[in-house]
């Protein structure tokens, strides 16, 4: 057991997810003595070292105790457990759901190639950089196809003649439609995630690595609310706070000397920005104001 407080935290060097987890890591306030090619920085005002690594290096690190913690896709997670082995599995968890980064793993066919379900796939041959994920999905269906690793550019397989089918990441899905290529059957859903090693820790370590989680927590809370100010009827009311799924109930203040309209300050969730600000304008809510939240804690 290390006995130093300190925690190693690793991370993508370079990819979709690493400027989004640099971000996230600077909204806790963390600031870091990082230089060029630089693998390692420490964190000046926060118990804390930075890896710089590969993505599909971050989960086995973590797993085998190399960094306490580490940002990486659930689907990277998900393939290095399977290709371990599931028992690897005890040896991490997840700590947040980061809200970043979110993709699918997804199996995707040439446009003019029949499809009707998963067994339409069976004696087929599909190209994929992610192997385990993959013979697992089939697996689990009990459908028998050759599993065909390519570590890049997947997607020209099928042109190539090299698969029958692809399994690859997808966002947009306009990759796909580029080369040809439709979606027809997803395997997981994915988005970054916080994971933590199970090896175990000192008090003071454990102290520091909730002192991060609940940084981590405001900042997310944060990007996923707004503080809303507003001028309402006082009988609109109860269906503007309806509208409004805030964390706390709104504060009102009563406006003029007739009792008969309020401003509404609150806290609130912001699924659909645009459909709540015309259901609060149909009810009689004016002077609509909307700023952004930093952090939000407690």
């Amino acid at each position: 057991m290390n006995n130093s407080p300190r925690l190693r935290i690793a991370i993508q060097k370079s990819g979709r997810l690493s400027e989004k987890s640099f971000d996230l890591l600077r909204g806790c306030g963390l600031e870091f003595d990082w230089r060029r090619n630089q693998l390692l920085c420490a964190c000046t005002n926060f118990p804390l070292d930075l890896m710089l690594v590969r993505d599909d290096d971050i989960a086995e690190f973590v797993t085998d105790g190399v960094c306490e913690l580490g940002i990486v896709g659930f689907n990277m997670l998900e393939e290095t457990l399977l290709a371990r082995g599931d028992n690897q599995r005890q040896e991490v968890h997840i700590l947040e759901r980061l809200g970043f980064g979110t993709c699918r793993l997804a199996i995707a066919v040439p446009e003019e190639k029949h499809f009707v379900d998963i067994n339409s796939l069976a004696n087929c041959s599909i190209a994929t950089s992610y192997p385990a994920s993959l013979q697992y999905f089939l697996n689990q269906n009990h459908v028998e196809a050759e599993v065909i690793h390519i570590s890049g550019s997947v997607e020209i397989a099928p042109a190539l003649q090299i698969a029958d089918a692809i399994c690859d990441l997808v966002s947009t899905g306009s990759t796909l439609r580029s080369n040809g290529l439709r979606e027809v059957q997803t395997i997981l859903e994915s988005q970054s995630v916080l994971i933590q090693t199970n090896k175990k820790f000192s008090p003071e370590k454990n102290e520091v690595i909730s002192r991060l989680e609940e940084r981590l927590k405001g900042v997310i809370r944060a990007a996923k609310t707004k503080y809303i100010m507003m001028n309402a009827p006082l009988e609109a009311l109860e269906e503007i706070k309806s509208i409004m799924p805030g964390l706390e109930d709104p504060s009102v203040i009563p406006l003029g000397s007739d009792g008969k309209k309020i401003a509404i300050h609150a806290v609130a969730r912001e699924p659909d920005f645009w459909s709540t600000m015309e259901k609060l304008r149909a009810v009689g809510a004016s002077s609509i104001l909307v700023v952004p939240i930093e952090k939000i804690f407690g």
